[in-house]
């Protein structure tokens, strides 16, 4: 009776879980040859979808899930993508891109679609190319050269490859029934070894070897003739019996010293170097942190010699037809723009400057994110109590200032930085107690937005207070997304003064009993709820709950009360050195 209960239960699980049209199953990912296992993989309506969390994991990027708000955020050194159920287009580094189909909640996975992998900004970010081909995800070296197909024709067979650009090539014919095909600098998809045993071509090798691709091509016995060329984005070896058919691109026989040489009229384009931004100094106050723009030129292709006079070796062009001309000299760069006061730039438009400065203060978590939490002392309570001191002293000395909650309320981070941008804030501040599973970790800290964190301590300390996104019950929005794209790090060298000048006074004020280091208490990482300010942001970490010493400070208003009157010192002090204060 328990069996059939069991079954019973089981059929009905089944029946209500499951999608006519949907079956699951698993998909194989191989990177750079090595196979990585399998994947969960759903078949819907003839659209193949992948477990993004899986998947991700295996290709080497990361990945979050915020299982409340159904959506999956990826990313990778240059690639940062959020994915919503029932969505068709992703959010990708700020943009909205089209997928074609949604993205699928299933049993408590995220699904993407195929397209979503095979995207070039991925497999940029990757430095790989990625596809997908007999149900399997294949991740490998950026390839220009892949093998594509053996076509049968009158007199002869082709060998068809495909190319991402032009290459250059060296043919050598080995003896009677070896030729030898060398591409300087290619990258193939993949090696192999084909037995072929057609009429006219018995095998092929391809090889990588010496940072160039090498084709082996066997010949049966009595074929005559061979040709090679290009026909569109494809290079193609002709071998034939007799002389009647006309080959695809006439070959010069051999040479009897030296192999024959074709050269295409452009070189591949190989990747862009690396740009690396210096890291910010922060110990003067006036002392600029915003990293400024490296410009890479990139060269002009080599252009190729009409004769290549060595024993009769022919210099050809690998695209009939194609002309060289030369490369036409740089533009002169034009003058760094004179950066504009933040006061007056507001998502890129300006306005007409107001005479206060306006800034947001904004309490850490709140509601149902009650943050860090030891012994019942909560995050959000401490943070909202040093906030409202602050608000308060700010008024008091002449700015206009507004906050982002004033009670005990959840507020989603994104909304934080759009009622920043709604009030045309000059100044963000957002006030966090921080917390580590090492309880002798203590100590202040402030914060500005990097993408790059200052060191692992301060990226566990982002992906921390970025944690309340879980939190978040709605859906990204598209139109945020867009606004926030237009956040550059053009506040960057301020947010740096701010912290700076923030640091310093809370070292000053006295009766606080926080340690407040003077070398590195000043950091830098990516948190999410300074992305979309278009001001000068900073985030104070005013000590750790986890800290026994730093806990028992904080528990204390009088000490809280401290806390602000730093807070608020090192603003006001920011703000007289910028000329909005007498």
């Amino acid at each position: 009776m328990k069996k059939l209960l069991l079954a019973l239960f089981a059929a009905l699980f089944s029946f209500f879980t499951c999608v006519p049209g949907w079956a699951q199953g698993q998909t194989p990912v191989k990177v750079i040859g090595k196979d990585k296992g399998e994947v969960t993989s759903l078949l819907a309506n003839g659209i193949t979808y992948l477990d993004v969390q899986q998947t991700a994991k295996k290709i080497g990027a990361n990945v979050e899930l915020y299982s409340a708000a159904k959506q999956a955020k990826v990313t990778l050194k240059g690639f940062a993508s959020i994915l919503t159920a029932g969505e068709s287009q992703v959010i990708l580094n700020g943009q909205p891109v089209a997928l074609g189909e949604s993205v699928i909640a299933y049993r408590g996975r995220i699904m993407a679609p195929v397209p979503f992998f095979t995207l070039p900004a991925l497999g940029k970010a990757l430095d790989r190319k990625i596809t997908f081909e007999n149900n399997t995800l294949w991740v490998e070296k950026n390839f220009n050269l892949a093998y594509a197909e053996k076509t049968q024709l009158p007199g002869g067979e082709h060998l068809v490859f495909d190319m991402t650009a032009p290459l250059q090539y060296v043919s050598h014919r080995a003896n009677a029934h070896t030729v030898e095909i060398t591409f300087p600098r290619a990258v193939l998809k993949r090696e192999l070894f084909l037995r072929l045993k057609g009429d006219f071509i018995y095998s092929v090798q391809m090889r990588q070897q010496d940072g160039s691709a090498v084709l082996k091509i066997i010949l049966n016995r009595g074929v005559e003739e061979w040709s090679a060329g290009t026909r569109g984005d494809q290079w193609v070896f002709r071998a034939a019996k007799n002389k009647t058919s006309a080959p695809i691109v006439r070959v010069p026989e051999p040479a009897a010293v030296g192999p024959e040489t074709y050269l295409s009229s452009a070189q591949p384009a190989g990747p862009k170097p690396a740009v690396l931004l210096p890291a910010p100094s922060v110990m003067a106050e006036e002392s600029s942190a915003a990293p400024e723009k490296a410009e890479t030129a990139e060269k002009a292709p080599a252009q190729t010699a009409p004769q290549v006079q060595a024993g009769k070796t022919s210099v050809v062009q690998a695209a009939p037809g194609a002309t060289l001309s030369p490369a036409k000299p740089a533009a002169p760069a034009k003058p760094a723009a004179k950066e504009l006061k933040p006061a007056v730039i507001h998502q890129g438009v300006e306005s007409v400057a107001h005479k206060k400065m306006r800034i947001m203060v904004d309490p850490g978590h709140g509601g149902k994110d009650p943050g860090a939490v030891r012994r019942k002392q909560r995050e959000k309570d401490w943070n909202l109590a040093v906030a409202k001191e602050l608000y308060a002293l700010l008024k008091k000395g002449g700015f206009e200032v507004r906050m982002t909650r004033d009670k005990d309320v959840f507020i989603p981070l994104s909304d934080r930085s759009k009622q920043a941008n709604n009030f045309k804030a000059d100044l963000f501040v957002s006030v966090h107690t921080n917390a580590s599973k090492n309880s002798r970790a203590n100590g202040f800290q402030v914060y500005f937005r990097s993408e790059k964190a200052t060191d692992k301590e301060a990226a566990e300390v982002a992906a921390l207070e970025n944690e309340a996104m879980q939190y978040e019950e709605v859906h990204y929005n598209f139109v945020d997304a867009l606004l926030q794209s237009l956040a550059k790090n053009e506040y960057i060298n301020e947010s740096s003064k701010l912290a700076g000048y923030v640091r310093n006074a809370v070292f000053k004020q006295p009766g606080i009993g926080i340690a407040v280091n003077r070398n590195s208490s000043v950091r830098q990482a990516n948190f999410y709820v300074l992305k979309g300010v278009n001001s000068p942001a900073i985030l104070v970490e005013m000590g750790y709950i986890s800290s026994p010493k730093d806990r028992g400070r904080l528990s204390q208003a009088a000490v809280r009360k401290k806390m602000a009157q730093g807070l608020y010192n090192g603003i006001h002090n920011y703000a007289k050195k910028e000329g909005w204060l007498k």
